[in-house]
């Protein structure tokens, strides 16, 4: 496995649709801060960011699903990323990348109004009192995420974690957000959607316990 992780850690180093950047005590803008559809995609399209991406399964559907819009998958988890970049560039998908660093530094990465869409799939629930602000879905990372976005700012919540996602409803209620869509069982309510019935490594674990998935998208 070791060996494994090794040679996916140099491959990854070769992927011309990946970005790493892990910063040390010093924080700064990153180069491409404000400039991503410029130099990275080339292009204007609007920018979906999948904050906790994993193995890049659903920044990889949405970038085939939706030619029209380019996609960011955002994770420190280089093994598992490198799964996804690889597909990635297997399918030959200009419209994706992937960019290993820390989401708690996002506002060194991504500008005001640079990202149009946000998504945070099967997150780290972190129950432990003291880790409320670290929740990818705190009051604090919305306000972030607000920023980097444009007209109509959304974020997509989609969990297997109760915790979680009565946390998120809190959220979006104490803020006075505008919540868009919500389930508590999207097999049950949302049978057709073909976003929302793609299957991630870790959401086929969940099935298979009988375990149902929630989804809120709303908007900050």
């Amino acid at each position: 496995m070791a060996k494994r992780k090794l040679k996916n850690f140099a491959e990854l180093l070769t992927f011309d649709n990946v970005i790493q950047h892990v910063f040390g005590e010093e924080k700064y803008d990153l180069p491409l801060k404000g400039k991503w559809g410029k130099e990275f995609f080339k292009n204007d399209k609007p920018i979906t960011v999948e904050f906790g991406c994993g193995k890049g399964e659903y920044t990889v559907a949405l970038a085939e699903k939706h030619p029209e819009r380019n996609f960011i998958g955002v994770d420190i988890k280089g093994n598992r990323m490198w799964r996804g970049a690889k597909t990635a560039l297997e399918l030959g998908l200009k419209n994706v990348g992937f960019l290993r660093t820390q989401i708690n530094d996002i506002e060194y990465i991504f500008g005001e109004g640079e990202l149009s869409e946000v998504w945070v799939t099967f997150p780290d629930p972190k129950p432990k009192p003291g880790d409320a602000r670290k929740r990818l879905t705190s009051a604090e990372n919305c306000v972030k995420y607000k920023l980097m976005m444009g007209e109509n700012p959304t974020v997509n919540l989609k969990t297997d974690s109760d915790f979680i996602f009565n946390f998120t409803k809190e959220v979006v209620a104490n803020n006075n957000y505008k919540t868009l869509r919500i389930s508590e069982d999207i097999d049950r309510d949302f049978p057709g959607d073909e976003l929302l019935q793609v299957r991630t490594y870790y959401e086929m674990k969940f099935r298979k316990q009988g375990i149902p998935i929630h989804y809120i998208k709303f908007e900050v």
